[in-house]
């Protein structure tokens, strides 16, 4: 089915031409008729499954129509797009811009986030613009610098929405919201809609219209190849070298739990000869994306990532991916191997599994229903037993309390009938650092 058969006017036809979107992908053509119609809708669809162009397009044909002025001249800000990190939003405007720059007469995009001087933001802004694409924190800046007004946004986007709608970016997102027109339209897009998260969203929708797309068979039958090995904490630096040696991946992203793990990981990678670089929030801006660019040229071999390279990186043709330290939760985990086997292509994930991560590892397969095999690699067999779990413990996860944990306590306390006088749970464990483990 082309664009043109789901509403996309000629121009904007032409402009994702040229852009290089000729088809339309199963989310860009279940989500475009609604979106175009005004409606709210909640995409969800797999990593590299085309979620950008859904609700970039829709939104550029919706700026189409108005004149650009406003008051003495100024732009007025009519489309909105919230997103969690740096990274996705640099993304998400060069694909607008990418197609903007097609039309006769292109809407200005202002892609605006934290990390950097905010001064070059604010000249980009004089004038105002038509379309904005930033993250929570430094949109408010913008705001309270008087750069930016958002009561002329009638449409808003969240990319990666249940990122956006857990308690990392409640209290921003509840700012942000307070500010926008109760009228507008509102799309929100995930890979993953976890079901507290899903609540949330419900209470900020208008009879939205659900699409949810699977990802599609690869020619083998699975995009991406999953495999589990078993090795002892202290040995996985160097399984992981050998894999990296053996397979042959010319590239290959590897998950950490902390910043700390990223440093400590690729130092060991690049002493034993292996080009591996760490990439985490504690580094600049500048640095973060220097460090994706290099990867996406084949610089790099092996980067060594904290959950912040989980969501919104886009590298074509990523071989494999591997989980160092198990991910938080099984939506953690969904995001992590969807970095590779992207746009058709096939990958493989791999996941170190130790014996104090094995109970942790069945609970996410078992939310993803399925189940992997513990392959053993010769010469890395796994010496270590897992730990006595004492009978009635409750979970399996064991260390602090993801954002989830916190959600499901909130909404425990504020539900009604609860004695005031009842004992909290006690606090689980802290998780020791993952030099430790």
């Amino acid at each position: 089915m082309p664009f043109a058969a789901l509403g996309l006017s000629p121009a904007l036809v032409h402009a994702a031409g040229e852009a290089g979107f000729t088809e339309p992908t199963p989310i860009q053509a279940a989500a475009l008729p609604p979106a175009l119609q005004g409606r709210d809708v909640v995409g969800a669809a797999p990593t590299g499954s085309g979620k950008t162009a859904a609700f970039v397009l829709p939104l550029l044909q919706q700026l189409l129509p108005e004149p650009h002025g406003g008051p003495g001249g100024r732009r007025r800000t009519r489309a909105l797009v919230l997103v969690p990190t740096r990274e996705l939003a640099a993304q998400v405007g060069d694909v607008a811009r990418s197609v903007a720059q097609h039309l006769q007469q292109p809407p200005k995009v202002a892609v605006v986030f934290g990390g950097v001087s905010i001064n070059p933001q604010l000249l980009a802004l004089r004038g105002g613009a038509d379309a904005v694409v930033a993250t929570p924190g430094r949109l408010l800046d913008l705001v309270a610098h008087n750069a930016l007004h958002l009561d002329s946004v009638r449409h808003l986007v969240l990319d990666e929405a249940d990122r956006l709608l857990d308690l990392g970016f409640a209290d921003e997102l509840a700012r942000v919201l307070a500010l926008l027109p109760r009228a507008r339209q509102s799309l929100f897009f995930s890979a993953t809609f976890p079901p507290a998260v899903q609540a949330l969203a419900d209470g900020l929708l208008n009879a939205p219209v659900r699409v949810e797309v699977a990802a599609p068979p690869a020619p083998d039958g699975a995009a991406i190849v999953q495999r589990a090995i078993a090795v002892d904490a202290a040995r996985r630096t160097q399984l992981l070298r050998h894999l990296v040696q053996q397979q042959g991946w010319s590239r290959v992203l590897v998950f950490v739990a902390t910043q700390y793990a990223a440093e400590h990981v690729a130092e060991k990678l690049y002493k034993a000869g292996i080009y591996a670089t760490p990439f985490h929030g504690g580094l600049s801006q500048g640095a973060r994306t220097q460090i994706l660019r290099e990867f996406k040229e084949e610089r790099w071999q092996v980067v060594v990532t904290t959950d912040l390279a989980a969501r919104g990186i886009d590298i074509a043709q990523l071989p494999a991916v591997v989980n160092f330290d198990l991910p938080r939760s099984a939506v953690d985990y969904v995001h992590r191997i969807g970095r590779t086997g992207r746009a058709g292509e096939t990958g493989v994930a791999v996941t170190l599994v130790t014996a104090d991560a094995e109970a942790h590892f069945r609970l996410i397969e078992k939310r993803q229903q399925l189940r992997l095999p513990r392959e053993v690699v010769p010469g890395f067999e796994p010496t270590e037993q897992p730990p006595e779990r004492p009978q009635g413990a409750g979970g399996i996860k064991g260390k602090r309390p993801s954002k989830k944990d916190k959600l499901r306590a909130a909404q425990a306390a504020a539900a009604p009938g609860r004695p005031e006088d009842a004992a909290p749970p006690p606090a689980p464990a802290k998780r020791p650092p993952a030099a430790q483990r």
